[in-house]
């Protein structure tokens, strides 16, 4: 299977990963849900080229993931927004940081702590079922093909 192929696979997991797949657009979107909005702070926080940068950003507006808003009109500069398509993939990266603190984090622990603003409690994301509310593990789930 080429890169190329996969926006046309029939895998959601291809078809996500062709707009998220990579190492920097993942941590573009860290970034994004850290706060970052400019090009500038993408470039002094992740230490790439710009030209990296400037191809994920693109290819997050592109998919709508991302929308470019100008901040500033002379020269004109822009600042990146998640959208609500982008806003989606908090549980996917919470999923990944929480994966990172369990089992890459060492002796120091976690580097970040989430709290939950309504409650004011510290969390790890779990997963639960959208229909009975119970958590689920990937022991608890059973997968079957759509019909045709």
């Amino acid at each position: 299977m080429k890169w190329t192929d996969l926006p046309d696979e029939d895998c959601s997991v291809a078809r996500s990963v062709a707009v998220i797949g990579d190492r920097w657009t993942l941590m573009i979107l860290r970034d994004l849900f850290l706060g970052v909005r400019r090009f500038e702070a993408f470039e002094r926080r992740l230490g790439i080229s710009r030209s990296i940068i400037a191809d994920r950003l693109k290819k997050l507006v592109d998919e709508g993931v991302l929308r470019r808003d100008a901040y500033q009109e002379n020269p004109v500069r822009h600042e990146y927004r998640l959208t609500n398509k982008g806003l989606a993939l908090h549980p996917v990266m919470m999923a990944i940081v929480h994966w990172g603190d369990v089992h890459r984090a060492g002796a120091a622990g976690a580097p970040l702590i989430h709290r939950h603003k309504a409650c004011g409690c510290d969390f790890a994301p779990v997963m639960s079922c959208s229909e009975c509310g119970d958590r689920i593990t990937a022991r608890d789930v059973e997968v079957r093909a759509r019909p045709r």
